[in-house]
């Protein structure tokens, strides 16, 4: 018979003792979070850090190519990325269903712990309860996270005329990919979602000296959202290319199906650059070489033309307004 959570787990006592040592410790184990202390003494030197939170509520829970735990972990460990700051520490909190499967919440931590391999970030702290039946949807999960900002000035205030617009991955598909699970959508082909961490691509570019004026993941809204935002925060205009987006043809076809725009879309593990003319190029080479960014495209150029506006062009030589996310799109995508 396979194991269920019980309201015991985030009792205090023994069982959460049990689930918390056989459980979290095996697969997040490291020497501050197993001194079991009510808070991570943390070494950070003389250095500027960035700190960021987050909650984690997905619908469903598992979904093609990660979970809410991969994404808890992408998600928060990218908040900091796009900072110029190299991920440190998280905490983790669990809000677990009474009845949850004991084998569900360990393929979500395992997913977790592989996540963070991928930039050396550590859970050093963080807590469990467990709810009755009907109190959460199954598993919510928070996380903070804090890290050492190596590369400092990258900020959407940052913006000015000249500089060169990109996009690192294929829009839309984790908000696709959700929605196609949630619906029962039969898809020609496996659209996975676009969840991954980015520290490793952002570090090459800032090694590499590249003159990074702002960076953002671009989660709820998708493109649409950070573009806007940016052109807003900065009062500059956005000009983009529409045919130099990527978006995977399974994408284009929910929109179509369902009639949503593929730039409102989310994504868990895809980001928008703002580079200084000039280096544009050097940047797509950079990112071209990892698997989270090889699909990286140029799409647009910051102008005046429309201060605090995004300027779409259409493949039939048209231009529109990107109009900014409204209401409520997919809920529960994050």
């Amino acid at each position: 018979m396979s194991r269920k959570i019980l309201l015991s787990h985030g009792g205090g006592g023994e069982e959460t003792q049990s689930l918390v040592k056989e459980l979290f410790f095996k697969h997040f184990d490291n020497e501050i979070l197993l001194k079991m202390e009510d808070a991570a003494s943390l070494v950070m030197e003389s250095c500027k850090i960035a700190f960021t939170t987050d909650s984690f509520t997905v619908t469903p829970l598992f979904f093609n190519g990660g979970n809410i735990g991969k994404l808890a972990i992408a998600g928060t460990v990218n908040d900091l990325v796009m900072m110029g700051a190299k991920p440190k520490y998280l905490t983790c909190s669990f809000m677990i269903e009474e009845g949850f499967l004991y084998d569900s919440l360990e393929q979500i931590v395992i997913s977790m712990r592989d996540e963070m391999t991928k930039s050396g970030v550590k859970i050093v702290a963080g807590d469990t309860k467990v709810v009755p039946k009907g109190g959460v949807d199954g598993l919510f999960i928070n996380t903070s996270g804090i890290g050492e900002i190596v590369y400092d000035g990258i900020s959407a205030h940052n913006l000015v005329e000249g500089n060169v617009i990109l996009v690192s991955n294929e829009v839309g598909n984790h908000g696709a990919c959700i929605l196609a699970k949630r619906e029962d959508i039969e898809l020609e082909s496996e659209l996975k979602t676009d969840c991954a961490s980015l520290w490793k691509p952002v570090e090459a570019l800032l090694q590499a000296g590249i003159k990074v004026r702002a960076l953002r993941d671009a989660t709820r809204g998708g493109l649409s959202a950070v573009l806007n935002e940016w052109a807003e925060t900065s009062k500059v205009c956005i000009e983009v290319d529409e045919i130099k987006i990527p978006v995977a043809s399974e994408v284009k076809g929910v929109c179509e199906l369902l009639g949503f725009e593929p730039y409102e879309f989310a994504n868990e593990g895809t980001m928008v650059l703002c580079v200084e003319a000039g280096e544009e190029e050097k940047t797509l080479a950079i990112l071209q070489t990892f698997e989270e960014t090889q699909k990286v495209s140029i799409i647009g150029v910051v102008s005046q033309k429309y201060p605090g506006k995004v300027v779409l062009s259409t493949p039939w030589k048209s231009k529109r307004f990107l109009e900014p996310p409204k209401g409520e799109l997919l809920p529960r995508i994050c």
